[in-house]
């Protein structure tokens, strides 16, 4: 089992948000996904603190950071968070949710991004149509969240975002299905306050050509309808940003092909002087 160097909960205005550290060298921030926590890193880092101070932690209401319902920013939480391990600038990692998280904080405060890695990245301000296959899927999983089965919506999200939809339920390796439905199961059942989220003003989507430093794009073939026409965004968008699509792969790239995912981000760290 994964063992940090550090770990510690961090007060915040309305909140505690669990961190780990490991490794020493150029920081480097993991953002999760917003159907998992900072577990589903675990994997991943060791190989990256070979060479780096690697950060993971819980967004608020999420994992081990529990919040209240008061008005808060994930910009601010993040600043707060470096601040607190006394690091001044990060390569960041944000997948789905967190990677609409690292570019808005990159946007927010452009000063303590050295690099920035979006994968299977949403997209603050980009409005995009779901397919009827898609949409459906979303009106079940609302109607079972109102109902308050947590088991239902977290097998709702396994099937979307780790098979992918419309895709066999064998295409995955059950332990990585197992291990996004307890993740996803585990934050619907603590039931956390949500919070107010103050959000990006003016949205990202107008704002890419803000953004200065390296960046990489990563997503899958298999992933929803809504992440590559995103990705496609951002690569023109953001000035020299490059970007990458892994086949055979839907929303959670790096539990899907650790080695490969490991590799590009610390090739692009590399190529970037980070």
């Amino acid at each position: 089992m994964f063992r940090p160097d550090q770990s510690g909960t961090l007060s915040v205005p309305g909140a505690g948000l669990y961190w780990e550290s490991t490794g020493s060298g150029p920081a480097l921030l993991l953002i999760h996904a917003g159907i998992a926590d900072h577990t589903m890193w675990d994997d991943d880092v060791p190989a990256f603190a070979t060479g780096h101070r690697v950060v993971t932690y819980d967004c608020r209401g999420y994992g081990r950071s529990a919040s209240t319902d008061v008005a808060f920013s994930n910009r601010a939480d993040i600043a707060a968070l470096l601040d607190h391990l006394g690091i001044q600038r990060a390569a960041v990692v944000g997948i789905s949710r967190g990677g609409m998280i690292a570019l808005d904080f990159t946007l927010e405060q452009p000063e303590r991004v050295s690099a920035l890695v979006l994968v299977a990245a949403g997209l603050g301000g980009m409005e995009l149509d779901l397919r009827p296959d898609e949409q459906a899927i979303g009106d079940l999983e609302e109607s079972m969240w109102l109902a308050k089965d947590w088991a239902g919506v977290a097998d709702l999200d396994v099937r979307a975002w780790v098979d992918g939809i419309g895709q066999p339920e064998d295409r995955v390796p059950a332990a990585i299905r197992e291990r996004v439905r307890a993740m996803s199961r585990a934050n619907y059942e603590a039931e956390h306050a949500e919070g107010q989220p103050i959000v990006l003003a003016p949205p990202a989507a107008g704002r890419l050509a803000e953004v200065h430093v390296p960046t990489l794009v990563i997503h899958g073939d298999l992933d929803t309808s809504t992440i590559a026409p995103v990705a496609e965004a951002l690569e023109r968008g953001i000035a020299g940003a490059r970007r990458v699509t892994i086949e055979g792969v839907a929303h959670m790239v790096n539990l899907e092909r650790p080695a490969e995912f490991q590799k590009l981000v610390l090739d692009f760290l590399a190529a970037a002087g980070v």
